[in-house]
């Protein structure tokens, strides 16, 4: 059986089934290992980490521990809920309008992100009349209809992950802004600083950056240091506002302290650096690594929502569900008729009943023919969400044209 404990309840004799926090938080080979003494336990309590889920089949218990079973329940509920407190912001054009324009953006985007990683590289200056006009695009794609962009973040390549993860992160910030209600020119800046904020991995040795195995110590320090290597560049980067460098300097502070460069805690930590660790995090556990598989986005906003009880300001937590729905566009859900089907667009009034594209039957095993659905108009809901790979489902096959 598979229990959430505190940290504090972790003990000798225990097997770790999941170490419950970003892979990039912590330099363990693995998420789940057994605790075989004293010098164990001292290590994972450094990652600051306060909850962890034991197997009580490989090893000691406690009795009065929730199951992960239970957990999950409580947390899906509190989705659910949060879902439904206050409407998304309205779309001034039709999906299939801006789809075409945001896969033109999206690749776009992608191109000055690799030229300018690569520039940088070279000793090179980050060209801002660049960078400005294209997310400058990007915020009013968003504002138009952010279901043609945000999905084309999830379609990730292994080679390509530093560049794309900063162009979600640029697109998933300008969304979480909008849903805030901030001023169009501060979310201009916040996006800014989403497309920047990993610069620094630019002077990251690439063996390092897409290493297979296991960091040591001292490649995981480098690895960290991208943080302090992006404010650097971005210090020395005419144009910069303090806006964008807050989102590339904090994207890896905590609301506990446990974060770094700085171990900010709580409002130490600029509105904006909150809002990158926020996205920096769902973008990064969603997302295929050569080390990493990307959980499905429903489950990396459960977990956002578990940790938010000490890594993240849960009220930013909550604003960023509303931002993308608990069933984000671009998800594989399981509807109650037992069909499976892509989310296409979310219903801005009814975040639980988005519109869907069903192809497949999960109980008879067999492809339909395509149906587009809306759920605020159907009988049918969704039981909950599917992992892509559990039913060899490419995903990209299914996404809007």
């Amino acid at each position: 059986m598979i229990k959430k404990i505190a940290i504090a309840e972790l003990k000798p004799g225990m097997f770790i089934h999941d170490l419950n926090m970003g892979w990039l938080d912590h330099n363990f080979l693995r998420n789940s290992f057994a605790v075989h003494d004293e010098a164990d336990l001292r290590k994972v309590r450094e990652t600051g980490v306060h909850e962890v889920y034991i197997d009580t089949a490989k090893g000691l218990d406690v009795a009065h521990a929730p199951t992960s079973e239970e957990t999950t329940r409580e947390l899906h509920q509190r989705l659910e809920a949060i879902a439904e407190e206050e409407p998304a912001p309205l779309r001034s054009v039709a999906l299939a309008e801006e789809m075409h324009r945001a896969r033109k953006l999206h690749n776009e985007a992608h191109r000055i992100v690799r030229d300018m990683m690569g520039d940088i590289r070279l000793g090179k200056q980050i060209e801002m009349e660049k960078v400005e006009p294209m997310v400058e695009n990007m915020v009013d794609s968003i504002f138009r209809h952010q279901d043609a962009l945000i999905p084309l973040s999830r379609l990730k390549t292994h080679d390509d992950y530093t560049f794309l993860h900063s162009v979600s992160v640029c697109a998933l910030l300008v969304a979480f802004a909008r849903t805030l209600n901030l001023p169009r020119d501060t979310i201009k800046e916040i996006a800014i600083g989403g497309l920047l904020h990993d610069v620094g991995k630019a002077q990251v040795p690439e063996s390092i950056l897409n290493k297979p195995a296991k960091l040591t110590d001292a490649e995981f320090d480098k690895m960290k240091n991208h943080v302090v290597q992006s404010k650097i560049i971005l210090l020395h980067t005419p144009g910069i506002s303090q806006i964008a460098l807050d989102v590339a300097a904090e994207h890896h502070e905590r609301f506990d302290g446990t974060g770094y460069p700085n171990k900010y805690k709580g409002d130490q930590i600029s509105l904006y650096g909150q809002m990158g660790a926020v996205v920096d995090v769902y973008d990064a556990i969603t997302s295929n690594r050569v080390y990493h598989k990307g959980m499905p986005a429903t489950e990396a906003l459960r977990r956002l929502l578990e940790w938010s009880q000490f890594h993240f300001n849960p009220e930013l937590v909550q604003a960023f569900i509303r931002s993308i729905g608990i069933y984000p566009t671009g998800s594989l859900v399981r509807l109650e008729s037992g069909r499976l089907g892509v989310v296409l667009e979310q219903n801005a009034e009814k975040l639980l009943l988005p519109r869907v594209k069903v192809f497949y039957h999960a109980e008879k095993r067999y492809y339909l023919p395509p149906e587009e659905v809306d759920l605020s108009l159907s009988q049918d809901r969704i039981l909950g969400h599917e992992n892509p790979e559990q039913w060899g489902i490419d995903m990209r096959t299914w996404m809007p044209a």
